[in-house]
């Protein structure tokens, strides 16, 4: 059924503006986003101060614990890092032997 003018005659003046009501589109998620992101935060510093005050050593006890667990976890990275290493090494070699006999075979 076609739009004629007098179709908006018809509707009470509420249903007319009903659109121009509300935020705008897209509005919601950013303030959404925010206020997720502050809750984060702020849910992050109160763990922290909560960590603080049940921690069961004093500072330097557990600064040393952290420094020692990082090395240790730094070098289990490392070590870890030069296996990936080893073992994209030996298939490039992999590759390069294959690549060579396909060239004997091709000339």
């Amino acid at each position: 059924m076609p739009y004629t003018e007098d179709q908006d005659l018809d509707q009470p003046e509420s249903d007319l503006h009903a659109d121009d009501e509300g935020p705008a589109p897209g509005a919601e998620g950013a303030t959404g986003m925010l206020g997720f992101v502050g809750g984060l935060v702020l849910g992050a510093l109160v763990g922290a101060g909560i960590a603080l005050l049940v921690a069961p050593g004093r500072g330097r006890t557990l600064r040393r614990k952290l420094a020692r667990r990082i090395r240790h976890a730094g070098l289990e990275i490392r070590d870890d890092l030069d296996g990936l290493k080893d073992a994209a090494e030996r298939r490039l070699a992999r590759r390069r032997r294959r690549l060579r006999r396909l060239g004997r075979e091709v000339s």
